[in-house]
């Protein structure tokens, strides 16, 4: 018996956004049972690492960052506002917009998180190389830039670089 000849890739397989998806739930799903081992639910932990840096950021901007709808976001503020983790406080010039930022019992309780977080990454990125990794990280920071969609509804006109 001869081996079959290579066939293409199915659609799906090829497939930039299918790909994206499937690549980002493999990865996280590795790391949320690392999250949820640590206490956090997965949208917690996609709250607190997009606070670590320590800005103040809209709820609007923080609901977008996690991927979570802003509803849902604020319930998640009440919840984590109550123990401490994170405050919001108003915009200087905007009492539309609410602002939040991690405090530092918050910054104490995500910080070792964050390191496994990086470890994680490490791990996953490895096999490709230093100079691949960053320019995949680099591609993909251009297509959200270049596809996320703006107050006014219209998606983003360039990407930096």
């Amino acid at each position: 018996m001869e081996p079959s000849p290579p066939t293409a890739p199915s659609f799906v397989e090829g497939y930039l956004p299918a790909l994206l998806a499937r690549a980002s739930q493999l990865i996280s799903g590795e790391f949320h049972l690392v999250a949820r081992q640590h206490g956090f639910s997965i949208s917690e932990w996609r709250v607190m690492a997009s606070l670590a840096d320590g800005h103040l950021i809209s709820i609007g901007d923080l609901a977008q960052l996690t991927v979570t709808k802003q509803p849902t976001v604020t319930r998640l503020l009440d919840r984590m506002e109550a123990k401490g983790q994170v405050e919001r406080v108003p915009h200087p010039s905007d009492r539309r917009i609410t602002l939040v930022h991690i405090t530092p019992e918050g910054s104490r309780t995500i910080q070792h998180l964050i390191e496994l977080a990086r470890e994680h990454e490490r791990r996953v990125l490895e096999p490709f190389g230093l100079a691949r990794a960053e320019e995949l990280k680099k591609t993909l920071r251009q297509i959200i830039q270049l596809h996320a969609v703006q107050p006014d509804g219209d998606a983003a006109a360039a990407a930096d670089d």
